[in-house]
């Protein structure tokens, strides 16, 4: 069947859901047909093979509202297996539909895969991403935005638009190029420059109307660095972090790290011209640079002179920054509830996990580890092994749950953990750069954040009351950062490096969060369109 008729014939069943939807009262579905595939972009000025979405870089935003139902067709046209993962989304009693290969066979070249999600209970900033092979070099990403279901209030008026930006660094060469390097225990140059929703300097436009107040939702969907996001002449109120309402902050600036989504409003209250829309990285030497314009619709004038200049190596600035964004206790999240009415500070931990990153060499090659493991990917994914009682594929308590002190290993890391626990992780940093952490199918409180060593009196100086939850948390050099966790999403979730080299490398594992009572009210069953590979081939 052509791929014509295949989305015909997926169309009919879309009409057929619909119908099905609209009998039962179900929360709203809505679908998606995506066609992957190679193309030519040229996001620095380079031609490059680019990885498209329906012929678009980036892809097409996926816009919703809390617990809709995403029905997603994926038909995979490039040469090569393929995955979607989408960061932040919780995935509630479904790591079935995570998108990494810890728990989903690859989409095979010339076929189709239908992800089956729900952004249940959540609201926010976000992203989707390729996880496989180093794809995420070469493009295929777009945002995802959860708005609010109209019942709930927002602790903001409603802006006149809402833009998504989509903020990273870049190379010329080509994803399969870097990914040799990298195979060949090689380490990748510098990147070459950054691009913001694609595209280089000055070359994308936000266009507002004066005296009207505009929602950006930022996110770095980039591979190797931290940025810093500011709008010349403007002030950026902070009102969103991955999903939860923040204090209203007013910032000149925001460090954004890897894999970090922010909302600001702005309010175009500045004479009638054009202003850059800056991007610069962070801890970097040389400091790459990247600009949009915000356009007024009555502009009597372009950009002109030099991009507003940021803050480059200041670590303690970006700290004190971190720590001045806060949870707003009264507003409403996903649910009517105010977001401070869940006391996670009250709550006894059950146990702590210490989490160190390296950068060992093994066998020669250089790698990136978690307690002195170092994760390889096993033949067949985890969830399916788990899910088919299938030997041999891994092991659990292949990886301590504090560090080690040894050189390092190869392993298929996983690490288990109780359903309902309430888990205290420090990620801790020896290394001369900033770590980015993210954690699948949870958010997360954080509650510190230091330099120097951690040790319990560490706890001392933890924020019990009015932090952020969030998904994705960043570690300064030779520092500490304390999160805790509920453990209220039974599965195998990834642990990850947000530095797609350190995440290629090694520098993850898997949490397998488990409950005893095998129930679909603990988690759903193995979806129907379930793919098969590895070991799993034929159960």
């Amino acid at each position: 069947m052509g791929l014509n008729m295949k989305i015909k014939a997926w169309s009919l069943m879309v009409v057929l859901l619909v119908l099905v939807e609209c009998t039962n009262g179900e929360d709203p579905y809505k679908f998606f047909t995506w066609n992957v595939t190679y193309g030519d972009i040229y996001p620095l000025g380079v031609k490059q093979q680019g990885i498209l979405i329906n012929g678009q870089f980036p892809g097409p935003q996926i816009d919703s509202v809390t617990n809709d139902n995403l029905i997603i067709n994926v038909y995979n046209s490039l040469d090569e297996p393929f995955l979607f993962s989408w960061n932040g989304v919780e995935q509630r009693r479904n790591s079935w539909q995570d998108g990494v290969y810890g728990t989903n066979c690859p989409i095979p070249p010339g076929q189709n895969f239908t992800y089956v999600l729900q952004v249940k209970d959540q609201i926010g900033s976000f992203f989707y991403f390729p996880s496989l092979a180093f794809h995420k070099a070469a493009g295929g990403y777009g945002g995802i935005k959860i708005a609010s279901r109209s019942v709930i209030p927002v602790p903001f008026s409603p802006p006149a638009d809402d833009f998504t930006v989509l903020v990273g660094d870049w190379f010329k060469q080509n994803h399969t190029d870097l990914k040799s390097i990298l195979d060949s225990g090689s380490n990748l140059p510098f990147p070459d420059g950054l691009i913001i929703n694609g595209r280089s300097a000055n070359s994308y436009t936000f266009t507002v109307d004066q005296g009207k107040t505009y929602r950006f939702r930022i996110s770095n969907v980039g591979l190797t660095t931290s940025i810093n996001f500011r709008i010349q002449g403007h002030k950026m109120t902070l009102v969103e972090v991955e999903g939860t309402h923040t204090l209203q902050n007013t910032y000149d600036s925001l460090d954004i790290h890897l894999g970090q989504s922010y909302s600001v409003l702005v309010t175009a209250d500045q004479p009638s011209q054009d202003y850059y829309i800056t991007a610069s990285t962070r801890f970097t030497s040389p400091v790459l640079t990247s600009t949009s314009v915000l356009h007024y619709s009555n502009s009597a004038g372009s950009v002109s002179g030099p991009p507003p200049g940021g803050p480059t190596t200041e670590v303690d600035w970006s700290l004190n920054q971190a720590r001045s964004i806060r949870k707003n206790l009264t507003a409403s999240g996903p649910r009517p509830n105010p977001q401070g009415s869940y006391h996670y500070g009250l709550i006894n931990t059950t146990r702590t996990i210490r989490l160190a990153n390296s950068a060992p060499v093994i066998d020669g090659k250089q790698r990136y580890a978690v307690n002195g493991v170092s994760f390889i990917a096993a033949d067949t994914p985890l969830k399916l092994a788990d899910y088919f009682n299938i030997p041999g594929v891994f092991t659990i308590g292949s990886i301590p749950d504090s560090p080690s002190g040894s050189g390092g290993s190869l392993q298929t890391s996983v690490m288990a953990a109780d359903f309902r626990g309430f888990v205290e992780v420090v990620f801790e940093n020896s290394e001369d750069r900033v770590q980015s952490w993210h954690i699948d199918g949870h958010h997360f409180f954080v509650v510190g954040m230091n330099g120097g060593e951690w040790s319990p009196a560490s706890r001392e100086t933890y924020n019990l009351q009015d932090t952020v939850a969030r998904s994705t948390v960043q570690v300064y050099p030779s520092s500490w950062t304390a999160i805790y966790m509920p453990l209220d999403n039974v599965g195998i979730w990834n642990i990850r490096s947000q530095n797609w080299v350190r995440q290629y490398l090694g520098q993850q594992f898997y949490l397998r969060v488990y409950s005893p009572a095998n129930s679909w009210r603990d988690e759903y069953p193995i979806p129907s369109n379930a793919l098969r590979c590895g070991q799993a081939v034929g159960h």
